[in-house]
């Protein structure tokens, strides 16, 4: 498994063994793509993309392999190039980063440990994802509340919140609709979820039946 089959520098690397590298960085990457379609909804680029890059990254440790000038003019180029992306999920940088890895053993040679680490992360990670286990905790919620510009919110729902939950923060305050409403962010976690309807209803009382959003803490726009 820790044995490259990579005996030389880049000079003297058969076709076989190029295309054995090419070809097992193309599978891995096909592998890691078709698993993270099952843990998550990704898109057909995104899954492309997972496809190509243990491909491209082994091109570019194939180059570099044993050229000291060529591994510095690869730094510079790769310095030259500024990304500029949507906030993603962790997980969406942690495939990413896993296809790099694939890349990096595959041009070095490594194709069995390859194989091995793209198998073993695969069914960690199906494992993960498909069981309850480190699932997100349901008491943690965010509420977003809007009141009347004229309702003092520092104790209004202070009464309400020592009914039904543990602990509870004021994350933020915003002016909404010109001005006339405020809008409340607040983290709370809940004593027991099945009364989160009961709860909301007499947020709902002290409010105006204004809108009131609940949602589980930790969403996608800010898990990074």
């Amino acid at each position: 498994m820790f044995n490259s089959i990579l005996t030389g520098t880049v000079n003297s690397v058969t076709i076989q063994e190029m295309l054995l590298c090419f070809g097992t960085s193309l599978v891995c990457g096909l592998l890691i793509a078709l698993a993270y379609r099952q843990c998550t909804h990704t898109s057909k680029g995104f899954s492309i993309a997972l496809v190509i890059i243990p491909v491209l990254v082994m091109s570019v440790i194939f180059l570099v392999n044993g050229n000291l000038g060529v591994g510095v003019a690869v730094a510079g180029s790769f310095s030259l190039v500024r990304f500029r992306s949507m906030p993603g999920k962790a997980s969406d940088i942690a495939v990413i980063f896993m296809a790099m890895a694939v890349g990096l053993a595959t041009g070095t040679g490594f194709i069995t440990y390859a194989l091995f680490f793209t198998i073993l992360v695969i069914l960690a990670g199906l494992v993960l994802s498909k069981t309850s286990f480190l699932n997100d905790n349901p008491a943690y919620r965010s509420l977003r509340i809007t009141i009347p510009e004229d309702l003092d919110y520092v104790q209004v729902f202070e009464d309400v919140f020592k009914k039904y939950t543990k602990s509870w923060k004021l994350n933020s305050v915003k002016t909404v609709n010109l001005g006339a409403m405020y809008q409340l962010t607040y983290e709370v976690y809940l004593q027991d979820p099945a009364q989160e309807k009961e709860m909301i209803d007499e947020l709902r009382i002290r409010n105006g039946n204004l809108l009131i959003q609940s949602s589980l803490a930790g969403t996608v726009p800010t898990e990074l």
